[in-house]
């Protein structure tokens, strides 16, 4: 069995929370997987050509290209993404959007997968699961369970935090806050987090060794999407 993850964010690995919790889910599993990071790859959203409507193969050349194989080949994803606006980041929501590829003349590629979303906010994660799932959903793919966690807002890297009187810093702060490399947050002292992550983990990996069947989940899936009324 083969895990695909995905880390939506542009940051760095080693202060993307987002990337460590995916990464955490992951080594979770006990089963092969890969992580790819899309920090400073060009992938633009849908531009509704259609060009893939014959054979489920976008035609739009950018950095979603060669990942196309690795999502044919995985068993499972683990897909993560900031929390910009209450919502998924662009760079994120872009690759989502892209697998529009597959879901022509019942292309069944990703049917009867499984899935875990995760989201890191400076105050929620959800919205983020909660879209990621949407999407999931969409390519009859089960999300099994989110993960949510706690991060750093940019203003704690953008030199201004401190006096800023609108950003996070001081909101949740107050001021006279400082900022130092002990007080930005950081999902890894994040004990739930983490803690779920490795719960997530380990459920998907129970779900890939102990029969899975992707006709039953794609069966249970598009139950779920007739019922809420997704088209598929």
């Amino acid at each position: 069995m083969k895990i695909l993850g995905i880390s939506g964010s542009s940051r760095k690995a080693e202060i993307s929370g987002v990337y460590k919790l995916v990464k955490k889910v992951l080594e979770a599993t006990g089963c092969d997987h890969e992580l790819v990071s899309l920090r400073g790859k060009r992938i633009g959203g849908c531009i509704a050509c259609l060009a893939c409507a014959e054979d489920n193969i976008c035609k739009v050349h950018d950095d979603m290209e060669p990942l196309r194989e690795k999502i044919v080949e995985a068993d499972a994803y683990v897909i993560g993404a900031p929390n910009f606006y209450s919502r998924t980041n662009a760079l994120t929501h872009a690759f989502m959007e892209r697998l529009f590829q597959f879901r022509h003349c019942e292309g069944d590629v990703l049917w009867g997968k499984l899935a875990v979303a995760v989201g890191v906010g400076a105050i929620s994660g959800q919205f983020c699961c909660d879209q990621i799932e949407q999407f999931m959903t969409h390519n009859l793919i089960e999300t099994v369970t989110k993960v949510c966690g706690t991060g750093a807002a940019s203003c704690y890297y953008c030199k201004y935090g401190e006096t800023c009187k609108i950003g996070m810093v001081v909101m949740v702060h107050g001021e006279g806050f400082k900022i130092t490399p002990e007080t930005i947050p950081d999902v890894a002292k994040d004990t739930l987090a983490i803690e779920s992550a490795h719960r997530a983990g380990q459920l998907l990996g129970r779900r890939l060794k102990n029969g899975h069947n992707r006709i039953r989940v794609t069966q249970r899936m598009l139950k779920l999407a007739k019922k809420n009324n997704n088209p598929t």
